[in-house]
């Protein structure tokens, strides 16, 4: 998954030479939707019920395909838009970079909104420690108003906290119920995918210019970016829980700049860095992956 979400950002900004962003996000939807398709139609996955029955491929309950609509909103709909959107204004390493920001977003929203999971003195602090790291990437210092740049690096923001609201909300509201990972996937990126055919006269129609590059790029994203590794997301947030699983993005920024650097050329100033590096502390100790010190825990006022 970090492999493939990594080297989204460079698919992202090379299509961006031929299409427009709402014409990505639209076609890695659509793209990613047939590619699961195909995968349970052929398979037809299913998971017992309480009696020990298989149960239907497809879930029956209304209710359960109202969840898959928020979800298509938080997964797909916003945060595709955002980061496509951002890609013009941001290179594709700091859009990478941004996206390390998940685990973070993943914690405030399990433990402050949907109380999935609880944090200690130790994993606020790493909290507090990665949005430290979010402020010193994007250098406040530099903007006297709000530029291209900036707006670019806010919406990645929006796109983290779309994919934080994601993962608490599935673990809450859908995780527990008897849904194959594929099936799960293909709600996900389904309903997504009806959601952006009724937005196409506002995000797909218009010029378009198709080269190996571009057409690569946008099959890259749908069929890998947005079919498969999702497939993949499900087993793992049913492994590891919503915090656990965004521990992909340990990698994601890794492979997304040495794509970025490699084949682009693109560069840094001196605070993105720096403030990578404050984020992704802050995401260990998040996720209780490293510890304070006893005293300097014990330093530290009670909640």
């Amino acid at each position: 998954m970090g492999v493939v979400w990594g080297a989204s950002f460079l698919f992202m900004k090379l299509a961006l030479s031929g299409v427009s962003f709402g014409q990505i996000a639209w076609s890695r939807v659509l793209l990613g939707a047939l590619t699961l398709g195909v995968i349970v139609a052929v398979m037809r996955p299913r998971v017992p019920g309480a009696d020990g029955r298989p149960g239907p491929v497809l879930p029956r309950e209304p209710v359960v395909w109202l969840h898959f609509l928020v979800v298509s909103f938080a997964t797909c709909v916003i945060p595709y838009l955002c980061f496509a959107w951002a890609e013009q204004y941001v290179s594709s390493s700091l859009a990478s970079i941004y996206n390390a920001t998940t685990p973070i977003m993943t914690a405030l929203m399990a433990t402050l909104v949907f109380r999935v999971e609880r944090l200690g003195l130790g994993r606020w602090t790493g909290v507090g420690i990665g949005i430290v790291g979010v402020v010193v990437v994007i250098g406040p210092w530099q903007y006297h108003a709000l530029t291209g740049s900036l707006a670019g690096q806010l919406a990645c923001l929006l796109a983290t906290a779309c994919y934080g609201f994601t993962f608490g909300y599935q673990r809450k509201f859908l995780s527990h119920r008897p849904i194959a990972p594929a099936t799960f996937a293909f709600l996900s990126i389904g309903v997504s995918a009806l959601v952006m055919l009724a937005l196409t006269p506002w995000l797909a129609l218009g010029p378009v210019r198709l080269d190996w590059t571009v057409g690569g790029s946008l099959l890259a994203l749908g069929i890998l970016g947005t079919g498969l590794a999702y497939i993949w997301n499900i087993n793992v947030l049913r492994a590891w829980g919503p915090t656990g699983t965004s521990t992909v993005t340990y990698v994601t920024p890794v492979v997304g700049v040495a794509l970025g650097v490699a084949l682009l050329g693109e560069r840094f100033s001196w605070h993105e860095p720096i403030g990578a590096l404050l984020v992704l502390l802050g995401i260990l100790l998040a996720q209780g992956r490293l510890r304070l010190p006893r005293r300097a825990a014990a330093d530290l006022p009670a909640a």
